[in-house]
């Protein structure tokens, strides 16, 4: 009896030790469960917490974003608004000394070549004498030997560096004649170059016409505006009226931001923008034309030091396309004439542009933003007297298919025609007073375009460079942005070696049938054998 209840106890004890192992692991288990549960709340705690600051990052970029957007906005505003206050600190008059080149050449530098080269040294070549126990055994032959053998390699050692020596000297003196020739071609270029400005600076004091228009292209030229305004100009000047006639483009109304203010609407992540009353961009687009008119008016006659002009014409017209037809029209939005005399007596630092153009009696559109044309004061075209009436051969070349049978004066009209075709606007000059100019053409388009002067030469050999070069001095003359020679022959290399990096094209026979062919639609050819 007292057996079992021993073992009865026992296993009681072995139940209860068993229960608590398994509790124990229970409370292991439990303990490693709540843990768990508790690092992932800590990490979705984290994850909500790193989420919002990465909401409130992003929502900071954004923001920062729509700052940058208004703040480059009114900085376009700040720049429109001050068309006028940013060239009055500046002074236009351009001169010409200043454009001459002053040359400081760097001494010659020969490098290696200005080091003499080490001689040869006999020590290096003399055998060691013969001691008295080698005397005693044959050494002084062998010695002997050994010297004339090292006495002969000197020699060859020495004639070896001779020649060296004297190549050494041929490169160096080479090498100085290089120099010195480089700096005479600088020299040369730069006399050359300052000499040519020289020829202008007396020619404008002359008040050559040609060059006077230059020079205030050179002006206008300087003038910084945003990449956007056209900068697109025509200038002619009258000696007899001592006037200055300025054709100039003005920007459109797109040039006004549209949008009034940018801002950021957090919940639909959207940043939005809001439009600038019409009202509000019609008047900035006035302003801004007449702040162009007395800036341009400004800067010409603070540059004319010189005093060649007394009166200044100017046109402002848009290079634009009427809504209602599609066609490509030049209204003119304002227009003016003032002399030096009254213009200098205004205070452009603190004038309402609107009210002194009203001053000056310009004649000014009433909707330049709907742009309302009205009548310049003076045509820019009438004042350039070589322009003559078009004739269109073109019409009867069929007629006539060998371009070479063409007369000079048929053969400058099919060209103007040509590029008339091709959506220039061309006018022919007189044969006589064309100053080397066969036909003036006008790209309208905005930036690229500008005025292009032609010549056309009929002949049947080759081109000679002057005439390239001829050309050019002519672009430059006119203050045109683009030069084009027109022939029936072809060019050599040099014409192609001058015209390459300048504003000028070359067109030559095969290429003109091409364009005649294309544009025209006229089957035409070149035969110079008809005319023998």
């Amino acid at each position: 009896m007292g057996i079992l209840k021993e073992m009865q106890r026992a296993h009681a004890r072995q139940v209860r030790a068993q229960r608590q192992v398994h509790a124990a692991a229970y409370r292991h288990h439990r303990q490693l469960q709540r843990e768990a549960e508790r690092a992932m709340k800590e990490a979705q705690r984290a994850a909500a917490v790193n989420e919002r600051e990465r909401k409130r990052l992003y929502a900071e970029a954004r923001i920062a974003e729509v700052a940058a957007m208004n703040a480059d906005l009114q900085l376009r505003l700040d720049t429109l608004d001050n068309l006028l206050a940013a060239t009055l600190d500046v002074d236009d008059h351009i001169d010409f000394s200043r454009l001459k080149k002053n040359v400081t050449h760097q001494p010659f530098n020969p490098g290696k070549l200005g080091s003499p080269l080490p001689p040869p040294d006999w020590r290096r070549f003399k055998p060691s004498p013969p001691t008295i126990l080698s005397k005693m055994f044959g050494g002084q032959a062998r010695y002997q030997q050994q010297l004339a053998i090292a006495q002969h390699a000197f020699a060859q050692s020495q004639a070896e560096h001779a020649t060296a020596e004297a190549d050494r000297q041929r490169k160096l003196a080479a090498a100085h004649q290089s120099y010195q020739r480089r700096c005479a071609k600088i020299d040369e270029e730069t006399a050359a170059h300052n000499v040519e400005i020289d020829r202008f600076a007396a020619a404008f004091a002359a008040g050559e016409p040609a060059v006077v228009v230059e020079y205030f292209s050179m002006v206008l030229g300087n003038s910084v505006y945003p990449d956007d305004f056209p900068q697109q100009f025509r200038l002619a000047y009258v000696p007899e009226s001592r006037q200055l006639v300025v054709e100039y483009h003005l920007p459109t109304l797109d040039v006004v931001p549209p949008v009034r203010e940018y801002r950021y609407v957090k919940v639909r992540d959207e940043i939005t923008s809001a439009t600038r009353p019409a009202k509000d961009s019609k008047e900035r687009y006035a302003d801004l034309v007449a702040q162009l008119t007395l800036r341009t008016v400004h800067e010409l006659f603070e540059a004319d030091r010189a005093g060649l002009v007394d009166t200044i014409v100017l046109n402002g017209i848009v290079d634009t396309t009427d809504p209602r037809t599609g066609a490509s029209v030049q209204p003119c939005l304002v227009t003016l004439r003032t002399t030096r005399d009254v213009f200098s007596g205004l205070h452009l630092g603190m004038v309402e542009p609107s009210a002194c153009l009203q001053h000056l009696n310009a004649s000014v559109s009433r909707r330049p933003a709907e742009l309302a044309p009205v009548r310049p004061v003076l045509e820019f075209d009438m004042v350039d007297k070589r322009f003559v009436d078009e004739v269109d051969v073109l019409a009867d070349l069929d007629q006539r298919p060998n371009l070479l049978k063409l007369s000079p004066t048929e053969f400058e009209s099919l060209i103007q025609n040509l590029f008339a075709k091709m959506g220039l606007d061309t006018k022919q000059t007189r044969p006589s007073r064309d100053g080397g100019v066969d036909c003036v053409a006008f790209d309208p388009r905005p930036i690229f375009g500008g005025k292009v002067v032609i010549q056309a030469k009929r002949y049947r050999n080759t081109v000679d460079v002057s005439s390239v070069r001829d050309l050019f001095g002519t672009v430059q003359n006119e203050g045109a942005s683009k030069g084009i020679l027109v022939t029936t022959s072809g060019y050599g290399p040099a014409s192609y070696e001058f015209a390459s990096g300048k504003p000028l094209e070359l067109i030559d026979g095969s290429n003109l049938l091409f364009l005649v062919a294309e544009h025209a639609e006229v089957k035409a050819r070149i035969d110079p054998g008809e005319l023998d």
